[in-house]
């Protein structure tokens, strides 16, 4: 299929051939008749895009900042790969999409085949969305009409929370396309709207639309035209749907607001606020969110869980059907703002001139044939069974900056590449020169060719696609964890049978300075010390959901498991786990955990999200008979107290490296699993236990 995305790093958009989406759990799969063009949105992505790295640089200061605190803690050569593998992953174009649905997924209810619907998919043939990100198309609005859907949910937001009530004056200052939908909608629920724009056009096609509008440029002052109209009270409501940098807009509105007057802002202004101006008349000041209630919420949005309506009385979605209602019944008019209408084809006749002030929306109009096809071969399959050909499910932030990146110096037979959308993998496929991009991942897993499947997607995905790998005849290589719960690791079990190899991505024990340590301690009682100062992640990224991440502990600490049962070579025996807060809970990222290993051993890992990013990532102490080694995140270790050993210096090596390289061996010669299988069990039984050990505060033995 096609579909239109822009390069971060060189702001060109293109219309790329990429696979299509398959139905997901909870979504619907649509064949788009037509998606609409947000000039104002998506010329900044542009822009940015275009922009050198350092005008890049300049617009996001914070994300500077954290470049240099990374190069800080993990060197520059890392850091700079990191930054330009993110600004080399492609960008999506488009959220206001109109087409049929060809398929539902399991778990929808209110949608069928056939039925039209508007929804925030990208401008692309065929686009998968959540179910709550969708709302059916009245009969009598035509598709271009629906288009507007999704945009207009922006200005509707806007204004529920301006909460105008019936005779008020309300200013828009903006108004392009998002702005001239809210006035119109302004106008709709009984309010009298005054309109500010700079463009002669814009305000000339707002009069027909009945709103008092006016052009600062023409030498009106905004100010007084405002008090001159309302009695010298001053609006009851302002919105701001322009864009500008300067504090200009947020204090000229401000002072055309009345006493206790409400300013909302959709927009993208500079806002050095004067307290003088807020404080003498009590203003109140609202950032809209986007859609409505719902947006950002991943429970919301992608679990497919509604806010209960007698409580939340305006989602998303119930205001994108806000907005075909209104356009159903004639109240809104979008077809006067279509500037154009463009076959997607010959979608740069648009993108090539966004900064036409004169272009309010485009519309682009998709073909009624095109290929669905969800595999795309950028090479013959010149892979024959036999030959160690690889497949990798997932292509997260992880393939794209690590694994890829090794695994294409190491000139490792790649196959396919499957991900969820077909864009990210298909980048990566042309990138690092992959024969085959999909979005069907059994399709990958039942090729002959490929001999090893790499699985790197969402940890909730890991165990199902580990046995279904194993039953197809696969060796597999899986990021950690193996499973997050018993009974997703009981049917690694039922499955394994040792026929194929199992490995999962433990890669810290394959560290040069974790091999020296084992090399210079040997199979010794040893107690050691691990800490990760991991960082806060945001309560509502997916890691801390416990049914998709299975939470930090499971997914990150056990990292230190492997690595301190490698260092030990004994198993964990019974597992503690403390964590911080006066009522822990089982989904933390602020824990110490002990170990007891079979020999005697012991192990404290502590894992911490509550530190400073200055300070290293990750610390390792091992102290046995009268000698001690501290590694310094993977890149300094130095001996106490060991004869003919100081240290050893390196860059940020955690032995990602050197397990691949190893794994690529073992593919085409054979040998001995990496890590033996029963101590990728036992390790995995451990994180259950701690778990378990928290709520029950007190040890718990790790069966066999």
């Amino acid at each position: 299929m096609k579909q239109i995305i822009q390069s971060f790093k060189t702001g060109e958009t293109v219309l790329e051939d990429v696979p299509a989406p398959k139905v997901k759990r909870g979504h619907l799969l649509i064949k788009t008749t037509r998606s609409l063009v947000s000039a104002g949105t998506e010329r900044m992505l542009v822009e940015f895009g275009k922009a050198n790295m350092l005008q890049k640089a300049r617009q996001q200061p914070d994300r500077v900042k954290q470049v240099l605190a990374k190069i800080k803690t993990d060197g520059f050569k890392p850091t700079i790969q990191a930054v330009f593998n993110k600004l080399g992953q492609p960008l999506p174009l488009g959220y206001c999409n109109v087409g049929k649905v060809i398929a539902v997924g399991e778990g929808v209810t209110d949608f069928v085949t056939g039925d039209r619907v508007a929804s925030n998919g990208p401008h692309a043939e065929y686009v998968c969305v959540p179910k709550n990100l969708c709302a059916h198309v009245p009969d009598n609005v035509t598709d271009e009409e629906a288009a507007f859907t999704v945009i207009g949910s922006i200005g509707l937001q806007g204004i529920r929370l301006c909460d105008p009530e019936l005779g008020e004056t309300i200013v828009v200052v903006g108004l392009g396309l998002i702005g001239l939908i809210t006035a119109e909608l302004l106008i709709a629920s009984g309010c009298r709207v005054i309109g500010v724009d700079l463009d002669a056009g814009k305000v000339a096609l707002a009069k027909k639309k009945g709103v008092l509008a006016i052009n600062p440029a023409t030498g009106v002052d905004v100010v007084k035209f405002v008090l001159e109209n309302t009695d010298n009270i001053g609006a009851d409501g302002v919105l701001i749907t322009a864009s500008a940098k300067s504090d200009d807009l947020i204090s000229q509105a401000a002072r055309m607001s009345r006493k206790r007057g409400r300013i909302i802002l959709v927009g993208v202004i500079g806002l050095n606020i004067s307290r003088a101006e807020f404080y003498e008349k009590e203003l109140t000041f609202q950032v809209s969110c986007s859609y409505g209630p719902g947006r950002y919420d991943d429970n919301y949005e992608k679990g497919g869980n509604d806010y209960p309506l007698p409580f939340v009385r305006w989602t998303e979605q119930r205001n994108f059907k806000s907005v075909l209602q209104t356009i159903a019944t004639g109240k809104l008019d979008v077809v006067s703002l279509i500037t154009e209408r463009i076959p997607l084809a010959d979608f740069s006749k648009i993108y090539s001139n966004l900064s036409n002030k004169e272009s309010i929306a485009s519309v682009l109009e998709y073909p009624e044939e095109s290929n669905g096809s969800d595999t795309i071969l950028f090479q013959d399959g010149t892979f024959k069974p036999g030959n160690g050909g690889i497949g990798i499910i997932g292509a997260g932030n992880f393939t794209s900056m690590t694994m890829l990146p090794l695994l294409s110096e190491l000139d490792a037979p790649l196959i396919s590449i499957a991900s969820a959308t077909g864009l990210t993998g298909t980048t990566l496929a042309k990138k690092y020169k992959i024969a085959k991009s999909t979005t069907d991942y059994t399709s990958l897993i039942n090729d002959p060719a490929v001999e090893l499947v790499m699985i790197t997607t969402r940890h909730n995905e890991h165990a199902h696609m580990v046995v279904e790998s194993l039953k197809a005849g696969k060796h597999v290589f899986v990021e950690k964890p193996l499973a997050i719960n018993r009974q997703e690791l009981d049917d690694i079990l039922a499955v394994y049978d040792g026929s194929k190899t199992l490995t999962v991505g433990f890669n810290r024990r394959f560290s040069p300075h974790m091999q020296r340590v084992k090399q210079l301690l040997g199979d010794v009682q040893m107690n050691v010390i691990a800490t990760m100062n991991a960082g806060n992640i945001p309560a509502n990224v997916w890691v801390h959901d416990m049914k998709v991440g299975g939470g930090r502990i499971m997914g990150e600490a056990c990292h230190y498991m492997d690595l301190i049962t490698f260092l030990t070579g004994s198993k964990i025996k019974t597992v503690c786990m403390s964590a911080m807060g006066l009522n822990p809970q089982i989904n933390t990222d602020n824990a110490s955990i002990l170990l007891h290993y079979e020999n005697g051993s012991t192990g404290v890992i502590n894992y911490f999200a509550n530190g400073s990013k200055a300070y290293s990532k990750e610390r390792i102490e091992v102290y046995a008979q009268e000698q001690t080694l501290i590694t310094d995140n993977f890149r300094l270790t130095e001996g106490f107290g060991i004869r003919g050993f100081t240290k050893l210096k390196t860059n940020v090596d955690k032995g990602h490296n050197a397990q691949f390289k190893q794994l690529l061996e073992r593919l085409k010669n054979g040998g001995h699993p990496l890590i033996p299988f029963d101590e990728i069990v036992n390790t995995t039984k451990a994180g259950f236990a701690a778990i378990e050990s928290l709520t029950k505060h007190e040890w718990v033995a790790v069966h066999s």
